[in-house]
């Protein structure tokens, strides 16, 4: 199915009944990402949107720009569009996303799940520069960002993968690089990847609505994951944002360990998910 926003079409597609919960993915993938979480969540009684971000899967390959407020704004539009309120579940560039929606329209976000967020401004340091896997994967990330390459697209996922890979690991991949080899993918990827994540990190102290977030402890977009989603949970209103660790996890907690991430998801819905407005 594909949502009219301004600047283009949002694809997305429903399954099951129950109260509403939106599924967003990173960059440089596909709302494919949550393959694993969508039938499980559905046969515990949920209503599951799972959406491809601007610029990526089968939604509109280029936008004028893509932003986390950008990527907000287009999945406000479609809880408005499916009948909210909604728990919004961002992973990476969505995680931050996600926390602008609930900031910006808490009436449509009953509650909110980061897996792997970037949510907040990041700085390197020295120290960090010495974890080996961290270093890695910001080498990677930044020869793919340079050079506009699938194939150093591929080798920071094996970093951001560590370990266990799903069984249809090489489908994945494969169906990533077809993805990205069409018209206006890639760029789409590497503009994402210029974004500045300070528009969440502004609106962390403006969410009044419970947070839940995922990170991997072996995930090698930081050096230190746990001290991340603490400084996200310090950021957050006194109260409302909870931490969770998935031991072995790298930065698809959802796709490497997708039974342990929906252990940790479905309470959090049971406690904050609600029924559609009538």
């Amino acid at each position: 199915m594909l949502l009219t926003v301004d600047g283009g079409t949002i694809a997305y597609e429903v399954t099951g009944e129950g109260p509403l919960v939106v599924l967003a993915h990173g960059m440089g993938d596909s709302r494919r990402s949550y393959r694993f979480v969508v039938p499980q969540l559905v046969a515990a009684g949920y209503r599951v949107a799972a959406v491809d971000l601007r610029g990526a899967g089968e939604s509109s390959a280029e936008w004028s720009s893509y932003s986390r407020s950008d990527i907000a704004g287009d999945l406000i539009a479609l809880v408005k569009h499916l009948g909210g309120p909604a728990v919004l579940v961002g992973q990476s560039i969505s995680g931050g996303a996600v926390t602008i929606a609930a900031a910006r329209a808490p009436e449509l976000v009953s509650g909110v799940v980061e897996l792997a967020p970037f949510t907040r401004a990041q700085a390197v340091s020295l120290g960090s520069l010495r974890v080996k896997r961290y270093r890695t994967g910001m080498t990677r990330l930044l020869l793919t960002a340079m050079l506009g390459s699938v194939k150093w697209w591929h080798k920071y996922l094996d970093v951001a993968v560590p370990g266990r890979k799903p069984a249809d690991w090489d489908e994945q991949l494969g169906d990533m690089a077809a993805m990205l080899r069409e018209p206006g993918r890639m760029k789409a990827l590497q503009k994402m990847g210029q974004t500045s994540p300070a528009d969440a990190g502004a609106a962390l102290p403006d969410v009044h609505r419970p947070v839940l977030i995922i990170q991997g402890t072996l995930d090698p977009d930081w050096a230190d994951p746990r001290a991340e989603g603490e400084a996200i949970v310090a950021a957050l209103p006194d109260g409302i944002g909870t931490l969770r660790m998935i031991d072995g996890a790298g930065h698809y907690p959802h796709t490497q360990y997708p039974d342990e991430t929906v252990a940790l998801i479905l309470p959090f819905l049971a406690a904050h998910a609600q029924a559609q407005n009538a």
